[in-house]
C-alpha cells in the first residue's frame, strides 16, 4: 500500500479553480482530500471531518490563514501547511510562530507540494524513538526529540515546529558541516534548487531565540558556500 494511502487532507483554499488543480493532484497520489473555501468554517469542519493534514491559504474570507492556524494549533496535532502568494520573509515568519510545520509560497510546483507534504506526515506517523536515542545533551543546551522540548542552560524555549526539526537535525550531526543540499533533502525531501533562502532565514531565527550573536554565532555557524554546523561546546 502507498504509504499515503488513506491520509485525509484539508485543503482550505478560497480560489476555487486552484483548489480543485490541488485536490485531484493529490488525489490522483492517493490522498483523500476535503475542501473548505472559507478560514471560519476550519474549525467547525476540522471536528467533523477529522483530517490528517492541513494545507492552509493565508487570504481567506471570515478568517485569515494565519489565524486559522492559531485556532486549531491547540487541538490539532497533525501537520500544518501554508501554501500562500505572501512571500514577504515577516510573513513566513508569523506562519511559523502561530504553528505552521512548512511554509511554501505561490505558485509552488505540484510534486514539490506532494514531496514537503510526505515529510511531514511520515514524522507525524513515524514511530517513537527509543528514548536513550531521543535526548541529545551537548552542554549547556538539552534537545529531547521524543517531547520535542529544548533547554538551554537550564531554560525551556519556545521553538516552532520547523525550527525543532532544524535544530535537531544539527544536533544529531553535531560538529559536522551540512550543506542546504542535505538540510533541504532532509527536511523537506526534495532537492535544493540553489535559490530558496528559507533555510537561511530559519537559521537565521534559530540563533535569536538561542541567544547566538548573528554577526559571531558561537552555536550555529556559517560555512562559507556550504552550510552550518552546530558547534561542539568547549
Amino acid at each position: 500500500m502507498d504509504e499515503t494511502q488513506k491520509q485525509r487532507v484539508l485543503l482550505v483554499e478560497d480560489d476555487r479553480e486552484l483548489a480543485y488543480m490541488v485536490a485531484e493532484f493529490l488525489t490522483s497520489h492517493g490522498f483523500e482530500m476535503l475542501i473548505e473555501f472559507r478560514g471560519d468554517l476550519v474549525e467547525s469542519r476540522m471536528a467533523a471531518d477529522r483530517p490528517d493534514v492541513v494545507i492552509l491559504d493565508v487570504n481567506l474570507p471570515g478568517l485569515d490563514g494565519f489565524s486559522v492556524c492559531r485556532q486549531i494549533r491547540g487541538s490539532f496535532s497533525g501537520p500544518i501547511l501554508i501554501l500562500t502568494a505572501r512571500g514577504e520573509e515577516v510573513d513566513e515568519v508569523i506562519g511559523l510562530e502561530v504553528g505552521a510545520d512548512d511554509y511554501l509560497t505561490k505558485p509552488v510546483r505540484p510534486h514539490a507540494l506532494l514531496a514537503r507534504l510526505r515529510v511531514h506526515l511520515r514524522k507525524a506517523t513515524s514511530q517513537p524513538v527509543d528514548a536513550a536515542d531521543s535526548k541529545i545533551d551537548t552542554g549547556s543546551l538539552v534537545i529531547d526529540q521524543s517531547c520535542r522540548t529544548v533547554e538551554l542552560e537550564g531554560q525551556s524555549l519556545d521553538l516552532t515546529t520547523a525550527e525543532f526539526d532544524l535544530l535537531w537535525l544539527l544536533a544529531q550531526n553535531v560538529g559536522k558541516v551540512l550543506s542546504r543540499g542535505v538540510m533541504y533533502q532532509e527536511l523537506h525531501g526534495m532537492r535544493y534548487d540553489g535559490i530558496d533562502r528559507s533555510m537561511d532565514l530559519r537559521v537565521s531565527r534559530l540563533r535569536k531565540k538561542l541567544g547566538d550573536d548573528p554577526h559571531n554565532p558561537r552555536r550555529i555557524k556559517s560555512v562559507r558556500g556550504v552550510g552550518y554546523i552546530l558547534s561542539v561546546e568547549k
